[in-house]
C-alpha cells in the first residue's frame, strides 16, 4: 500500500521546468544532477515516490531527500549538495597563524643551515617547537596538512622570486629622457621616409656590452639526425671550456645596422676602441648620440680623456640605474642568445669571434629598424 503524501506538491516556473528538462536530457552533466532533475520532474507529474525510486534505481529515501531539499531550500539546493558538518576542526586559528608566521621567516634565522624552507624541514620544525609555543595540536602535523595551510595563506616559502629594486632616485626623469630620444628618432625616421638619402645631423646609437660569451668545444663530434632513428642532433654531455669573449655592439636606430667589436676583455680600452670605430664609421660633421648604461668604463678617467680629444662628437644618454632594459640593443642581444648563440660549439675562441662577426654581417645584409613601444604613450615626456 503506497504511503500517503503529507507534503506540499512541487511547483516550478516555466523557466525552472525548461532547466530541469535540459539537465535531464544532458549527456555531459553530472549523473547525480540528471537523476535529481528526473526525480523532481517525475514527482511534479504525480508519480509516487516508490515508482520514482524503482524507475531510477535509487532508494525511496534518496527520492524523499531530493524532494524535501527542493521544498525547503529551492531548486538549486536540490540539484546540488548541502554543506555537511564534517569532522570537527583540530587546529585552532592561533595554531594556523603560528605555522604561517614560521613559514614567513627564513630557516637560517631560526638556527638552520637552509636558506629556504622545504616541506620536510618546516614540518619537523613545527612538530618540535609547537608544544613550547603553546600549540600542542600541531604535534602530528602532516605534510599534506602543512601544504593545505600554506596554500590557504597563499604562501610559498620554498620558492624565491627575484625583482629589481629602483635605487635611482631620478629613475622617472631619466626614463622619460630615454623615451624622449626614442620618440625623436621615430619622428625623424618617419620624416626621412619621404626624403630617402638625406643625411642626418645626429645619429642615435643604442649601445651595450655582452660580456662572458663562452667558447665551448665538443669532446666528440655531433651526430646529425637520422630518419627513423633519432629526430635531433646528438651531442655528448661533456664539453671543453676555451675561455670567454666580450661583445660590444651599437645599434643604429635609423638604419637598423649594427657595429660591433669583440675582445677578450671588458674595460675602458675596449670601450674607447669601439668609440673610435664609430668615429670612423660616420661623417665628421655628424654628432653621435649613444644610449648606454652606467658601466664604469663609460665614465672612467680614460674614457673622459679620449672624449676631450674629440669635442662635440659624442653625446651620452644614460639609462637609469638598474634600468638597462630601457636600452633597445638588449632586444637584439636577446634574439642573438636565443638563436645564434643557443647550443653553439666552436673549435677555438677565434672561431667564436669569427662567427659573431659573420652573424652581424648577415644581420646588416637585411637590417631591421627597432622601435620602442612599451609605455611610450603612457609616460609623460617633457
Amino acid at each position: 500500500m503506497p504511503f500517503p503524501r503529507k507534503r506540499s506538491a512541487l511547483q516550478f516556473t516555466e523557466q525552472e521546468q525548461r532547466k530541469l528538462e535540459s539537465i535531464r536530457k544532458s549527456r555531459s552533466d553530472e549523473k547525480r544532477r540528471t537523476v535529481r532533475a528526473a526525480i523532481l520532474l517525475d514527482s511534479r507529474s504525480g508519480r509516487s515516490d516508490e515508482a520514482i525510486a524503482r524507475r531510477h534505481r535509487v532508494s525511496r529515501g534518496t527520492v524523499l531527500h531530493c524532494i524535501q531539499k527542493c521544498l525547503q531550500y529551492g531548486l538549486d539546493a536540490a540539484l546540488g549538495e548541502l554543506p555537511r558538518p564534517g569532522k570537527p576542526r583540530q587546529l585552532p586559528d592561533d595554531a594556523i597563524a603560528w605555522v604561517m608566521n614560521c613559514a614567513c621567516q627564513k630557516p637560517k634565522e631560526l638556527g638552520y643551515s637552509y636558506e629556504l624552507w622545504t616541506y620536510r624541514l618546516l614540518t619537523a620544525h613545527v612538530r618540535q617547537r609547537c608544544v613550547a609555543a603553546g600549540h600542542p595540536a600541531l604535534q602530528k602535523l602532516s605534510r599534506s596538512k602543512l601544504h593545505k595551510i600554506l596554500r590557504q595563506g597563499e604562501l610559498r616559502p620554498h620558492k624565491i622570486r627575484y625583482y629589481v629594486e629602483r635605487r635611482d632616485p631620478d629613475f622617472e626623469p631619466k626614463m622619460a629622457n630615454v623615451l624622449h630620444v626614442y620618440k625623436e628618432v621615430e619622428i625623424v625616421n618617419e620624416y626621412r621616409r619621404g626624403q630617402a638619402g638625406r643625411e642626418l645631423g645626429m645619429v642615435t646609437i643604442s649601445f651595450d656590452e655582452k660580456p662572458g660569451i663562452q667558447a665551448l668545444a665538443v669532446t666528440t663530434p655531433d651526430r646529425p639526425p637520422v630518419v627513423g632513428q633519432h629526430p635531433s642532433h646528438l651531442r655528448d654531455y661533456e664539453y671543453e671550456r676555451l675561455g670567454t669573449v666580450s661583445l660590444l655592439a651599437g645599434l643604429d636606430l635609423h638604419s637598423g645596422r649594427i657595429i660591433e667589436t669583440v675582445s677578450n676583455t671588458h674595460n675602458s680600452a675596449d670601450f674607447i676602441g669601439f668609440l673610435k670605430k664609430l668615429d670612423d664609421a660616420y661623417a665628421e660633421h655628424q654628432k653621435i648620440r649613444l644610449v648606454l648604461d652606467n658601466h664604469s668604463a663609460h665614465i672612467s678617467k680614460e674614457t673622459r680623456s679620449y672624449l676631450n680629444t674629440v669635442p662635440q662628437r659624442f653625446v651620452f644618454v644614460f639609462t637609469p640605474t638598474h634600468g638597462s632594459w630601457l636600452n633597445l640593443i638588449e632586444n637584439q642581444f636577446s634574439k642573438m642568445t636565443r638563436t645564434m648563440l643557443r647550443e653553439i660549439r666552436v673549435g677555438s675562441k677565434e672561431e667564436l669571434i669569427a662567427r659573431i662577426h659573420q652573424y652581424y654581417e648577415e644581420i646588416n645584409a637585411d637590417p631591421v629598424q627597432f622601435r620602442w613601444k612599451y609605455k611610450m604613450d603612457e609616460t609623460i615626456i617633457v
